[in-house]
């Protein structure tokens, strides 16, 4: 395990970066354009970084990006 220390303007750099990047992540999964291979890539990619920003985010931010497993694996 690594631990690293922030200050408060990294701590809300870390934060921006993190929610654009789910952001663009659930963009990229909603498109039906992309190869089933290619969204899954992503979707893998999406739950490392949602656990990383689950890590001091509030509840309420998180339940913006939380996704429902069982909804898109359907749509798939």
């Amino acid at each position: 395990m690594l631990g690293m220390l922030f200050n408060d303007k990294e701590c809300k750099e870390l934060d921006y970066v993190l929610r654009k990047e789910l952001d663009e992540m659930l963009f990229d999964l909603s498109d039906q354009r992309l190869d089933l291979e290619v969204r899954n890539a992503i979707a893998s990619r999406y739950k490392t970084v949602f656990r990383m920003y689950a890590r001091f985010a509030p509840q309420k931010e998180l339940s913006k990006y939380a996704r429902n497993s069982k909804l898109t694996q359907l749509k798939q």
